[in-house]
């Protein structure tokens, strides 16, 4: 095919064979964290690129379209993209796709084990005994929640929140609410699952679990005034994005015993964390790892590879964000 592309980071092999069997030549950043936007242009002056595979750290926008003009086609290594500047590559005729529905299992099932680890205390408990506290059993010691029979409530009921959905009404007999755009077809057929507003589900559920895209509309859609209406019980989850939730908010919130406790996997300002964070008891942190899977990490590398493949063969990306 006698392509060549940019890959800004280390992808799994099962994605470099595609591009191989293909005869598309790739090179590979030397980065084990996020890049700069200047080390990324740094490589990509390098060679007049035909495409990149990128990940949701690296910013798709004019400055790196200037630095590469020869690029006709962006591959997320992700199911988000608001790493992309949208209007610049629809300037350019760029084609750009992302790799959904490769993680929806993954991430539903950290976004239960995270709402397990609050309700029962276990991160608290850990930390106990490595401490050296623990002197017996005490009737009394780190008594926890239930799940069964709460009231769990999903913002946003995509892939993610409809497996999330599903493992908790019948994994534990858990009443879910969700909210969304529009009612789901799926959850609708499960008993006890029902459709409200964002707001009705802030003030009724016991637990709140985010599943929305990171939009203008979202962004900071969990607030100060948000948090107040809220249960004094009530847990927050978040893995979907970290701008979603005001953390400074949310800090406030959990000084001053406005909710029960929280656990996020994405951070606002990632991967900075925000002053207070981490001297909270009453929250669990996990490094945005929920969709960290070999078996989605294959799948993510293998449709990105093919949407890459897609754009040179055909013109046009398999899972084109830009429809």
């Amino acid at each position: 095919m006698n392509k060549y592309i940019y890959i800004s980071r280390k992808i799994p092999e099962a994605g470099l064979k595609l591009l191989r069997d293909k005869n598309i030549s790739y090179d590979i950043g030397k980065f084990k964290i996020p890049p700069t936007k200047k080390q990324l242009i740094k490589d990509l002056k390098k060679k007049p690129y035909d495409g990149i595979i990128s990940f949701l750290t690296d910013p798709l926008d004019k400055d790196i379209f200037d630095a590469c003009p020869t690029i006709k086609v962006c591959a997320n290594f992700s199911v988000g993209y608001n790493n992309v500047d949208i209007e610049e590559v629809k300037k350019r005729n760029i084609s750009v796709s992302n790799t959904p529905g490769t993680s929806a299992t993954a991430v539903a099932e950290h976004t239960v084990a995270l709402m397990l680890a609050l309700t029962t205390r276990i991160v608290e408990g850990d930390e106990f005994i490595r401490q050296g506290k623990y002197k017996g059993w005490d009737p009394d010691l780190f008594i926890g929640t239930d799940m069964k029979g709460k009231v769990i409530g999903l913002i946003g009921v995509g892939q993610i929140g409809t497996e999330v959905a599903k493992m908790l009404h019948y994994g534990f007999g858990s009443n879910v609410i969700y909210s969304d755009i529009s009612n789901s077809v799926e959850l609708d057929k499960i008993e006890n699952t029902i459709r409200k507003t964002t707001a009705e589900i802030l003030r009724e559920a016991d637990i709140v679990s985010l599943h929305v895209p990171l939009t203008k509309e979202t962004k900071h859609l969990i607030n100060k005034e948000s948090l107040l209406t809220m249960k004094k019980s009530a847990f927050l989850i978040n893995t979907s994005r970290g701008e979603v939730i005001d953390e400074k908010a949310l800090v406030y919130a959990l000084e001053k015993d406005i909710i029960r406790g929280a656990a996020l996997d994405v951070f606002e300002f990632e991967p900075k964390l925000t002053k207070g964070l981490t001297k909270l008891p009453d929250i669990i942190l996990t490094p945005h790892i929920a969709s960290a899977r070999q078996s989605a990490r294959d799948a993510m590398a293998e449709i990105a590879a093919k949407n890459i493949i897609s754009a040179f063969e055909t013109g046009k990306v398999i899972n084109n964000i830009l429809k």
